[in-house]
């Protein structure tokens, strides 16, 4: 769905994964979801994810930006600041997701920026807000992740 673009990393972000042989937009993405939605992750560091996605295509019946595309979104953006806290030896896994929807967008692109409420070694809190075009919130959500090692890390 339109160009592509690679995400922003903050250079702490790719030093802290070279190495590991992953591609950090790949990792980083709502994958074929994301990729059906038409989700775009723009930049990404644990203080902040900014995300983008069309609301066409993402819509109810009723012509409205659906509230599961906007909790999509949400998930997709404070899952990928949970993930970068952690770091390359640990994963991020979202346990609790709360989205209140404010209003409807009919059109245009909706942007979420992910900004930590709680970041501590087991677990990290994320309070997203998605904004239509004219900069009004459509979504207000909150993300809570459990970071566990990753087994896979070692191996």
């Amino acid at each position: 769905m339109g160009e592509q673009s690679r995400t922003v990393f903050p250079q702490e972000i790719l030093d802290a994964w070279a190495g590991t042989g992953l591609d950090l937009p790949a990792l980083f993405s709502a994958g074929h979801l994301g990729n059906r939605l038409g989700l775009r992750v723009v930049e990404a560091s644990p203080d902040r994810v900014v995300g983008t996605m069309p609301v066409e295509g993402n819509t109810q019946p009723y012509g409205l930006l659906h509230g599961g595309a906007s909790a999509a979104l949400a998930e997709t953006l404070g899952s990928v600041g949970a993930m970068l806290h952690g770091g390359p030896t640990r994963i991020a896994v979202g346990v609790d997701l709360n989205c209140t929807h404010h209003r409807g967008a009919r059109s245009g692109l909706v942007t979420g920026i992910a900004t930590p409420v709680h970041r501590g070694r087991t677990s990290a809190t994320y309070e997203i807000a998605v904004t239509d075009e004219q900069g009004k919130r459509v979504c207000s959500a909150r993300l809570t992740c459990v970071i566990r090692d990753n087994p896979q890390a070692s191996a």
